[in-house]
């Protein structure tokens, strides 16, 4: 992280599969991303970011001489290597032009006017962190690996998704795309396309309803795995791990027996296996999977690279010989890369934080499960206890409630829980139903009741911890953002029992959301099966703007000025309707933050400050119960 420049700053650095020649590759001013290793080992492609301008490189590793291929005015991405070493393939957006609507009249000369009026004729119109979308579609390059001018190879103005693979002969290149003319009324569909690098042919080769991504062909060339997920309407629709027999056209998938979705996945250097990433019980795990669907997991437990809240999370790589090396933290530290060991521990190639957390005393978690109140349901959780925890004492507890609704906690590192604990507070974090992790039944059971039952689930794991001991029941604060804002508004308007509560970028009112979020028709034909207008009781059934009258609890609104995940239009609304009922609220607008509000540390930092400063305001402490009469 830079303090000067409020960022984190990315630079490329290299060290061998022993943990020793740890150094510094590419770095300097500006930002370097996305390395990938040509197929020989000799070169290494890489995305620097420099002057607002993102081109793409190539490294000579023996020399140290590096070419710049790319002289874009839009960034490339998703750059793959063909197997022959000759070509790079990279995504970009091609500008369109944009939908005119009336002539203004000639401008004056040397005069000032006003920018010119907008004109949107699209569904999405603004995504999360990057604003109104400039018109134009993202399109498949080959540029010569020597450097030479790009080739547009795909030219219809259709959507992409993610992942792009080379056939071994590198003479063609499966992308992942939606090219029917209603795609923007589509948005659970993508089908795989092949199209020749020499030719341009384009030729479709999944047909299925849903989703169909990520391709990557095997070492032998004769099949390709890819992702697929369902069309189905329900709120969360698993990744299955697919497998296509290139020569016959068949598909069958590896996974429909394991009740997990497929985040990731690798083939071996030999090609008899895949590596997959999934995410179980709170935890991201790899496994090899043979092509008759035999898995056997590793030992290992991935995650560390989300180091604001305790989300999973991790990345794996296998070289040519079929080494992995995995992104591998824990509860008291973010990731480190660790080269995994067949029945063995990781062998750690890094030791990157213990510089600054090395000489700290850090909370650690403590894993619990307890029954629903609703069903009975086993409902899983963890605990983390100040760092100098005395058990002769109590202590007040903040429930901290994670997003989604679809992702999942785990014992994961995580600077604002490790904050909260510093503070004096037991924190407590949970994966209610609605949660991944923990198959697709329980996933769905929110689907159209959400916020719901998982209401209950939390609370019933309250209970549980108060019957344990060590916490003060009159001192019991609750926080969340996005998914867990919207549980945290529920939470407050279903009870009175916490002393105060800290809202962060919620949804408040599910006809309003579904109508000005930037992926509003997904939201509106996914997590609902009606519109607004059609069935507004239902939207406003589930809406923590509905249970506003019944609210007591001192609560705290945070969001992000340009939120357009979860608007600020939404934070807006409920602080006003506290605001009519004369309850204790602030609102706190953070300027310039979108819906990732950690990705400028000082943001962070004014999000947890926020957060302790508003709870201290109700908090009884020991000095404050003596000084009473």
């Amino acid at each position: 992280m830079n303090i000067m420049t409020d960022t984190a700053h990315r630079a490329i650095w290299q060290v061998d599969a022993k943990g020793n020649n740890h150094q510094p590759l590419i770095s300097g001013p500006g930002q370097y991303s996305s390395p990938r290793w040509s197929p020989s080992g000799d070169r290494l492609a890489y995305l620097s970011k420099v002057d607002d301008k993102t081109q793409l490189h190539v490294r000579w590793l023996e020399t140290g001489a590096t070419a710049k291929l790319t002289t874009l005015a839009e960034a490339p991405s998703d750059i793959s290597w063909a197997p022959n070493g000759k070509w790079i393939a990279f995504t970009r957006k091609v500008p369109g032009p944009a939908p005119q609507l009336g002539a203004m009249p000639e401008k004056p000369k040397g005069a000032s006017w006003a920018d010119p009026a907008i004109v949107i004729d699209r569904m999405t119109y603004r995504r999360d962190g990057g604003g109104n979308i400039a018109p134009g579609s993202k399109h498949l390059f080959a540029i010569p690996a020597q450097g030479g001018t790009p080739r547009q190879l795909t030219t219809a103005d259709y959507p992409m998704r993610k992942g792009i693979a080379w056939t071994r002969d590198s003479r063609d290149i499966f992308f992942s795309g939606n090219h029917s003319d209603d795609h923007e009324y589509q948005p659970r569909q993508s089908d795989l396309f092949k199209i020749s690098l020499i030719s341009g042919e384009l030729e479709p080769v999944t047909h299925q309803k849903g989703a169909e991504f990520s391709p990557a062909v095997s070492p032998n060339g004769l099949f390709l795995a890819y992702l697929a997920s369902s069309d189905q309407r329900q709120g969360y629709n698993p990744s299955q791990l697919m497998i296509m027999n290139l020569e016959t056209g068949e598909s069958r998938s590896l996974t429909s027996d394991f009740d997990r979705s497929i985040d990731d996945f690798q083939w071996s250097k030999a090609g008899e296996v895949l590596w997959i990433q999934y995410v179980d019980q709170g935890m991201t795990r790899i496994a090899s999977l043979s092509l008759s669907g035999k898995q056997r997991q590793a030992n290992a437990v991935l995650g560390g690279t989300s180091i604001g809240r305790p989300y999973t999370s991790g990345t794996f790589s296998i070289n040519g010989d079929d080494t992995i090396v995995a992104t591998i933290g824990s509860d008291k530290k973010p990731a480190d890369l660790a080269r995994v060991q067949p029945d063995e521990s990781p062998l750690f190639l890094t030791d990157l934080n213990n510089d600054l957390l090395g000489s700290k005393t850090l909370a650690s978690t403590q894993r619990v499960t307890w029954p629903s109140s609703h069903d009975g349901k086993l409902i899983e959780g963890w605990v983390m206890r100040p760092p100098e925890f005395d058990p002769a004492s109590t202590y007040p507890l903040i429930l901290e409630i994670h997003g989604g609704p679809h992702t999942a906690y785990g014992p994961n590192f995580s600077t604002e829980a490790q904050l909260y604990a510093a503070a004096g507070y037991i924190v407590f974090y949970a994966n209610p139903r609605g949660s991944t992790s923990y198959g697709e039944a329980f996933a769905n059971s929110i689907d159209l009741t959400y916020p719901g039952y998982d209401y209950d689930d939390l609370m019933a794991g309250i209970d549980y911890l108060l019957q344990r001991g060590h916490i003060d029941p009159e001192q019991l604060f609750v926080t969340g953002g996005s998914g867990g804002g919207v549980l945290t508004a529920w939470i407050v308007g279903k009870t009175d029992r916490f002393k105060a509560a800290a809202v962060a970028k919620p949804v408040i009112n599910w006809a309003s959301f579904v109508l000005t979020a930037d992926l509003n028709y997904y939201f509106a034909t996914t997590w609902f099966d009606t519109t607004p207008w059609e069935d507004i009781q239902s939207y406003w059934d589930r809406s923590p703007l509905s249970l506003v009258g019944n609210v007591s609890t001192p609560t705290l609104l945070l969001t992000g000025e340009l939120d357009y995940r979860t608007p600020i239009s939404e934070t807006e609304q409920y602080y006003q309707a506290l605001k009519h009922r004369g309850v204790d609220t602030l609102m706190v607008r953070i300027p310039g933050a979108n819906h990732s509000i950690y990705k400028r540390p000082s943001n962070l930092i004014a999000k947890v400050n926020s957060i302790l400063a508003w709870f201290e305001r109700y908090r009884s402490n020991e000095k404050d119960l003596l000084a009473a009469p």
